[in-house]
């Protein structure tokens, strides 16, 4: 699947400030409504630990969404690696706002800059390899693209963004099909031109797949023996994926076996997030 791209996610990330700010704010900032209305501020964002960063047009949102006023200028681009204590960015603008926007603005860049840091320890991992490391659907409800974006940001790819865009045919829908053929047979028929994906346990369900016509074929906790096998039958007939039971300790000798992709599920899903600090210096009143 092609990976998203930041054009293509302006209304989600309209959106996904709404929301954010809507569960944060409600009808209203009662803390900030005690500085008065005219106080101005200054200050930056520094990251206290080295990071993958990301989450710039997200916070841009957030301020734009919290006050027009407030004025952002950045020293980093998503997909810059940052070190401890540097700061990411200056601003100024109404203290009211500021204060209201620090929550969500952090929350934001806190989480994509950890999976982009995420993604990027494990394309370090296999790099000189030639597979493709893929995300997968196991991510923070509601923030599945900005997620999958940020996954791009550390140099990893994105694997179909959800039951609508690609087919993947498991064993529960292989069994209601009556078989890996007629799963596939009917995939096609439903959706010409849609990716078909099948997930096989052993060789032999391999070779069904491959006979069937499946564009893509998971290797399902394969050995790396057998996945080397897996490589030579395929022949280049369709993509090959490994997924199920890899550690960070066995992902490399995966990435060797020579399967195109592997999708890593904690990649998304068990992401620290990554220590910000918002510092804000107040002007003086008139």
């Amino acid at each position: 699947m092609p990976n998203l791209t930041l054009d293509s996610l302006q209304t989600s990330i309209v959106d996904d400030v709404r929301r954010a700010l809507a569960e944060d704010v409600g009808d209203g900032d009662i803390t900030a409504s005690l500085i008065p209305a005219d106080r101005q501020a200054d200050g930056r964002i520094i990251t206290r630990e080295s990071a993958v960063f990301c989450g710039r047009a997200w916070a841009d949102e957030v301020a734009r969404q919290v006050d027009p006023q407030i004025a952002i200028e950045w020293l980093v681009n998503d997909g810059d690696t940052l070190l401890a204590d540097q700061t990411i960015c200056r601003f100024s603008g109404p203290a009211r706002g500021l204060l209201t926007a620090e929550r969500s603005m952090l929350n934001f860049i806190q989480l994509l800059s950890a999976t982009a840091t995420r993604s990027r320890h494990f394309a370090d991992l296999v790099a000189g390899t030639n597979v493709k490391l893929l995300d997968t659907r196991k991510t923070i409800p509601g923030l599945r693209l900005a997620q999958k974006y940020a996954v791009t940001c550390g140099g990893c790819h994105n694997h179909r963004i959800g039951l609508y865009d690609a087919f993947l045919i498991k064993e529960n829908h292989i069994a209601a099909c009556g078989g890996i053929t007629q799963a596939v047979s009917r995939a096609h028929d439903i959706a010409p031109g849609k990716p078909v994906e099948v997930e096989v346990e052993s060789l032999e369900e391999l070779k069904q797949a491959l006979e069937a016509g499946a564009d893509i074929v998971m290797l399902d906790e394969l050995s790396d023996e057998d996945m080397r096998t897996a490589v030579s039958l395929n022949a280049g007939r369709a993509k090959l994926e490994a997924s199920g039971g890899i550690t960070e300790a066995t992902l490399r000798s995966v990435a060797e076996t020579g399967v195109d992709y592997i999708s890593i599920g904690s990649m998304t899903k068990d992401v620290k997030a990554v220590d910000l600090s918002m510092r804000l210096r107040f002007q003086a009143a008139d």
